[in-house]
């Protein structure tokens, strides 16, 4: 996936009709035909045009009658087939899930008994929701009514819409039951959790003597969204992304201090300084000393 595309959020007033729910079908608004996010929920239905589906780290099949639950600000891309077919919806977090204090960032903490309609956005990386004929049929009763109901907006529309929305989630959790009980049992989201977590530190490994190092790319390279590996960065390790680079630059500097005969200034470089004047002050923020003293002092020790 390229990163400068990767880097798109869009909100929900660039991608639908209105600020609560759309639904459309591929003819009413072309589809997005590169990798991007969203800070509302979407679910696409496949009528048509086998495909595949990039969703965080995977890539899963995208089959005639499959389903696809994307989660607010996880990266995502189905290359649709010119001739393919498919439905849309978008919908936003306050719509779905009106009377919980989440934020969208935080929807993986969110238990499944208080919100059991995030289990299908939760497990998309590890699932394919895909049904037969009969179970299909009914879906698409389903959304031929969230279409015509959605044009009307009257009152108590917003109430049918989420009671149709519902009946789809309900539709393909009872069909999927046994793996998505599993997943919760074998805390799924918590491993693609930690997935995230160690991609994330696997980049920071590998380019940290790349003064460019920052956040938008790390995020883009690993599949996440800024805002979300900021957070995640928080919850895991309890540092940000600045905080935690400059600990591990900090970590390589002591280590090539002692072991290498190397200058400083070719120390600062190999950890991503271009200044040796601000390596050396960032090293005795926080070591207490300048980075030649520290060698002659645990040197000599």
């Amino acid at each position: 996936m390229p990163a400068s595309s990767a880097n798109v959020t869009y909100a929900m007033h660039q991608r639908s009709d209105r600020a609560d729910f759309y639904i459309r079908d591929q003819s009413e608004r072309p589809a997005l035909m590169q990798p991007h996010r969203h800070d509302y929920f979407q679910v696409q239905i496949n009528f048509g045009g086998d495909t595949v589906q990039h969703i965080g780290g995977a890539v899963r099949p995208f089959a005639c009658q499959t389903l696809a639950f994307i989660q607010p600000h996880r990266l995502h891309f189905i290359p649709h087939p010119p001739q393919g077919r498919f439905m849309v919806i978008n919908f936003s977090s306050g719509f779905l899930l009106r009377h919980l204090p989440y934020d969208a960032l935080d929807l993986d903490d969110v238990p499944l008994d208080v919100a059991p309609e995030l289990a299908l956005f939760r497990f998309q990386e590890f699932i394919d929701f895909r049904l037969d004929n009969q179970d299909f049929a009914q879906v698409k009763a389903l959304l031929a009514q969230m279409h015509q109901v959605d044009r009307q907006r009257e009152f108590g529309v917003e109430l049918q819409l989420r009671g149709l929305l519902l009946q789809l989630f309900g539709l393909v959790c009872q069909r999927y039951q046994q793996p998505l009980s599993e997943m919760v049992t074998n805390r799924a989201e918590k491993r693609g959790q930690q997935a995230a977590l160690q991609r994330t530190l696997r980049y920071i490994r590998k380019h940290l003597a790349s003064p460019d190092l920052n956040l938008t790319d790390t995020a883009a390279a690993t599949f996440l969204s800024p805002n979300y590996l900021s957070h995640l960065l928080r919850k895991s390790v309890g540092k940000s992304f600045s905080e935690l680079v400059l600990e591990r630059r900090m970590r390589l500097a002591c280590t090539r201090l002692l072991n290498t005969g190397d200058s400083i200034a070719s120390v600062a470089r190999s950890c991503g300084y271009t200044d040796d004047a601000y390596f050396s002050r960032r090293f005795r923020q926080t070591y207490g000393m300048p980075p030649g003293q520290y060698r002659r002092e645990q040197r000599a020790e």
